[in-house]
């Protein structure tokens, strides 16, 4: 029943608008809140977006109003040290959170506390969509929240009831993500073009969107480029230096 769950997820990007109530909201972050976590450090909070305009704004500001619009939860997930900094004031001591190596630990306990958050929303029958738009304006998306220092939007999310469920895609074969006791480059060879073509497939047969399209070619247009170059400076600002 799991396995069948986890294998039959899509993105859903258009719901009925009705609320989820807060019962059931609390409930599945309490189930996120039992994710594996580094060294118990629960590095993350969550902004539950209840307020009309900070939702339509929110929306705007990271590129996705219908989804916010339509969804009966909208959510930021955020990565958290502020928590932990009060926790290092309360034994006396100043905690060293802007390394690098925090920033990822953090950036880890988020997405293993969402994947738990949309693993339960999903056992219950409703959609999601994480949302990376967020990072197109996490400067004022932390005004918007009134995120402080140590504390930086990670993705957002939204849940609901479907209106529509997309079809699953497929993704990579296991032999090309699985390496058996040392790294395999030269299998990609292979491998990449075969995929190539069944997304080929996926794409040209799928109910909505149609497209002439394939996986490397989606790839290579979307990293040609460096993505968001305002994240560095944006993370210093809230305290994260890259020590």
């Amino acid at each position: 029943m799991v396995k069948e769950l986890l294998r039959n997820h899509s993105s859903v990007r258009i719901y009925d608008g009705n609320p989820i109530s807060k019962e059931i909201i609390e409930e599945l972050i309490a189930t996120a809140q039992m994710a594996a976590t580094s060294h118990f450090v629960q590095a993350y909070s969550v902004i539950w977006v209840t307020d009309a305009d900070k939702k339509e704004k929110l929306g705007l500001l990271s590129g996705n109003p219908r989804q916010y619009e339509t969804s009966g939860g909208a959510f930021v997930f955020c990565v958290d040290f502020k928590r932990l900094q009060m926790a290092g004031k309360l034994e006396g001591v100043d905690i060293v959170a802007d390394s690098a190596e925090n920033v990822l630990v953090g950036v880890a306990d988020v997405s293993l506390f969402a994947q738990n958050f949309v693993i339960a929303a999903e056992s219950m029958g409703y959609g999601i969509c994480y949302i990376g738009g967020v990072r197109n304006n996490p400067s004022e998306i932390s005004d918007l929240f009134n995120l402080p220092d140590h504390v930086f939007p990670l993705f957002g999310l939204t849940i609901g009831v479907p209106v529509r469920r997309n079809e699953v895609k497929p993704r990579l074969p296991v032999s090309a993500v699985l390496h058996e006791n040392e790294y395999n480059a030269e299998k990609y060879d292979e491998l990449l073009p075969a995929y190539n073509e069944t997304m080929e497939a996926y794409y040209n047969s799928r109910s909505s969107n149609r497209k002439i399209d394939n996986w490397t070619k989606q790839m290579a247009d979307f990293l040609i480029e460096q993505r968001r170059p305002h994240i560095k400076d944006f993370l210093a600002t809230k305290g994260f230096n890259w020590k």
